[in-house]
């Protein structure tokens, strides 16, 4: 039975793909996962993998043609359907043939491969730049002229004004050549450096030598890669790397233990398979990062100053702070919650909470929550304002400030009506660890209906904050302090928080933003009300 081989859905923002790569061709066999084609949009470079074990019987959109989501871009047969069975030495010498054939016409076909004496030498591009984005920094060069590396071992990064993205060798080798240096601007797929295929000595060439010329064929075709004794699909691969993870903590599902994509996104999803953390200082709550200051060098002079550029990413905090006040009619109102229930019910089942979750009871999870039902309450609150049109979303997926070594970011949780409350806290241990490591990407902060700040784990008291277009309001978070509370005509000492809600009045009267915010206070004092929806 022919099973089609479809692009996946892209993301809401791309309206089409073009095919890069048809990594098989019909005829040829291919096992379930193993990557059959790529797909270049606008934002990224997309991988189709095989659906099922079989064989190739039509390509139905050829390298270069454009294609649209989850179109159908040929058909899967079974293996018997490759035209008669054949001797296996002949088969093996015919695929091997086929595998040269194909990398020797795309070496032909590209310009990025040229013949060297020393192998393949390669242009080191920039990575294909978002649409929003124009420009890069080379922020760092990890490899110099010479230095040995390993494929897919990272070159350098470039700042956006977004994210940090990272650019990786192509093949073990060496740079031979470093176009452009620390500090300046680059375009999209602009070239960076010339890099030299098995240049650099035995340390980069070595362990492919090692295990012969099959499996450097191997991982050239985009099929499996053993890593200890895991065997890695090509999407999974990818996925390990991206998230950092160790690979030999993960659970093969896959045919003899393979490790298939789908284990590396549960493993994400439960944070099962993260490498030995370093010893570092505990990391405060709310995913928040403290900054660590670079020391700055010294200037001499009784009355010293420093000029240092801006960097791309607090140009953009600056001129969408800006942009936010001058188009938002922004108010904001203030109220206080008693933390006392939220206090109490997390010491006593923090233990619990750890042993059966693997992570820590946080503040934030409360709030998360408490926003979310807030939110499901009051639709205008978690509206947006796009143009002279109003748009209601029927999901709630909550932004979360996070404080990283180069600025404020907000990387968004998804669908938060459903996420149970230990979801929530994995999620932003997973933020601020990410963010701490300049790995939090782009698709992690699109979107957003609503956003939560807490500037109280930095001891602030009170503050406005400043909405997130296209959002309509914002909720502040600030330091937990206790305060004399009139509690029954008695005075007591409580932990209060001061709360605060900004909004765009263009959206939000002032009465369903008072109300939204006393809803919030209600459910966070009596936390019970989130198990009994009332």
């Amino acid at each position: 039975m022919a099973t089609e081989i479809k692009a996946p859905n892209f993301p809401e923002s791309v309206a089409e793909g073009t095919i890069a790569t048809w990594h098989k061709k019909v005829g040829d066999s291919v096992e379930r996962d193993e990557l059959i084609v790529e797909i270049e949009t606008d934002k990224v470079v997309l991988e189709v993998v095989a659906p099922d074990a079989g064989t190739v019987t039509e390509i139905k959109v050829e390298e270069g043609d454009t294609c649209d989501s989850e179109q159908v871009l040929g058909m899967l047969g079974a293996a018997s359907e490759s035209g008669g069975e054949k001797p296996a030495e002949d088969s093996k010498k015919e695929k091997k043939e086929e595998t040269s054939e194909k990398q020797d016409a795309a070496a032909a076909k590209s310009d990025d491969a040229k013949s060297t004496a020393s192998g393949n030498q390669y242009d080191v591009k920039a990575p294909s730049f978002p649409e929003s984005v124009q420009e890069g920094t080379v922020a760092t060069w990890h490899k110099q002229v010479g230095e040995a590396v390993k494929r897919d071992d990272i070159l350098a990064d470039i700042e956006t004004d977004k994210v940090v993205l990272e650019v990786v060798a192509p093949a073990n080798g060496a740079l031979s050549e470093i176009k452009v240096q620390e500090g300046e601007q680059v375009e999209s797929e602009a070239v960076l450096a010339l890099f030299a295929e098995g240049a650099g000595g035995d340390a980069a060439g070595g362990e492919a030598s090692a295990s012969g010329d099959t499996a450097s064929e191997s991982k050239d075709t985009g099929s499996d890669e053993k890593v200890g004794d895991k065997i890695l699909a090509p999407a999974a691969r990818k996925l390990v790397a991206e998230h950092d993870l160790d690979a030999s903590k993960i659970e093969g599902t896959g045919k003899g233990g393979r490790i298939l994509k789908e284990d590396v996104q549960k493993a994400v999803k439960d944070s099962s398979a993260k490498k030995s953390a370093k010893p570092e200082g505990g990391k405060p709550e709310g995913g928040d990062v403290k900054a660590a200051a670079a020391p700055a060098p010294a200037v001499e002079g009784d009355r010293p100053e420093q000029r240092v550029p801006m960097s791309r990413l607090r140009q953009t905090i600056a001129k969408r702070l800006v942009q936010a006040q001058q188009t938002a009619a922004m108010l904001t109102t203030y109220n206080e919650v008693d933390m006392s229930a939220v206090m109490n019910l997390r010491s006593q089942y923090k233990e619990t909470f750890l042993k059966a979750h693997d992570t820590k009871l946080g503040f934030m999870g409360f709030f998360v929550k408490a926003c979310t039902e807030a939110l499901k309450r009051f639709p205008d609150v978690n509206a947006s304002i796009d143009g002279s049109d109003i748009v209601y979303h029927g999901y709630q997926d909550i932004g979360v400030a996070v404080s990283t070594p180069r600025g404020l970011v907000v990387p968004v949780l998804r669908d938060t009506d459903s996420m149970k409350l230990a979801d929530v806290e994995k999620s932003i241990v997973d933020f601020g660890e990410r963010g701490r490591d300049g790995k939090i990407g782009i698709e992690d902060m699109q979107g957003g209906t609503f956003t939560i700040t807490n500037g109280g784990i930095f001891g602030s008291l009170l503050s406005t904050p400043i909405i997130n277009p296209p959002q309509t309001a914002i909720l502040g978070m600030h330091k937990i302090q206790e305060r004399p509370m009139a509690v029954d005509g008695k005075v007591e000492i409580r932990p209060m928080m001061y709360l605060a809600i900004s909004y765009d009045h263009r959206m939000i009267d002032g009465k369903d933003a008072v109300q939204f915010l006393v809803t919030i206070k209600e459910l966070l004092e009596d936390p019970a009300r989130f198990l009994l929806d009332v």
